[in-house]
């Protein structure tokens, strides 16, 4: 059977979409989906996303990452699945859609596309950083400079660190530029490498960057391998809420396997 889908990336994150209303794809078939996502056999992706049709809402998004696990909510890919409903004509320019993590809205404006998060209440620090959920469990460790750290080596090493966490966790490296800007690389889980950028990875830094006070203000812009992000937010109550995920989400190209 010849499958047809759509290459996406969000700040080169990147994702094999299809859709799959028809509810004819094989979500059991690890193998299948781990080949597809692999850059030497496959189309090549850090993970595979599926969009669906959802009773209430305009769809529903399941997540696959590049090992064919289903996981948790991936932020650069939600909004990369606005983005192809919007191609699909299932959105205009507003989204509203269920995920792993519950319900999320989005909206496109000129390829830029915003996502807005759960929200936050509970971050711990741990050891030399901050742990907390943003829709996937992250670590944010701060350093002076991340452009020469290792980060596979190093990322690896924590993300399968038991005290930190007993299911395994994303790792973050930040590097504050200022008080409105901060860089960040990621070692994804799952994909069990460094990414170019991580959704949900950049609102973790960004959080715990302000927890720490290391930033001003409600949008910080955050600095990836792949681009620029950006993430803001509001205080209240010890809870940090409505945040919004935004950057671009480009349509690579268009396939069948």
């Amino acid at each position: 059977m010849k499958v047809k889908f759509y290459k996406y990336h969000g700040t080169g994150n990147d994702f094999i979409l299809i859709d799959n209303r028809s509810l004819f794809f094989d979500k059991s078939n690890v193998n299948f989906i781990s080949k597809i996502c692999n850059r030497n056999i496959g189309v090549g992706a850090d993970g595979l996303i599926l969009l669906e049709n959802h009773q209430k809402l305009d769809f529903k998004m399941i997540y696959f990452n590049s090992d064919g696990k289903e996981t948790s909510m991936c932020g650069n890919g939600g909004r990369c699945i606005v983005s192809f409903a919007n191609k699909l004509s299932i959105i205009k320019d507003k989204a509203k859609f269920m995920a792993i993590d519950g319900t999320h809205e989005g909206f496109v404006d000129h390829g830029i596309v915003s996502l807005q998060m759960n929200n936050v209440k509970l971050i711990e620090q741990i050891q030399n950083g901050y742990v907390l959920d943003t829709g996937s469990p992250h670590y944010v460790e701060f350093h002076d400079s991340i452009n020469e750290l290792d980060v596979i080596i190093e990322g690896r090493q924590i993300r399968n660190e038991k005290k930190i966490s007993s299911n395994g966790i994303n790792v973050n490296f930040v590097q504050v530029i200022n008080n409105s800007c901060i860089k960040v690389r990621t070692y994804e889980r799952g994909v069990e490498n460094e990414t170019l950028s991580c959704g949900t990875g950049v609102v973790a830094a960004v959080l715990s960057a302000s927890k720490r006070g290391s930033v001003e203000g409600n949008k910080i812009k955050i600095i990836t391998l792949g681009g620029d992000l950006y993430v803001s937010f509001n205080f209240n109550n010890s809870t940090f809420e409505n945040i919004w995920l935004e950057g671009p989400a480009v349509e690579v190209f268009k396939g069948k396997i």
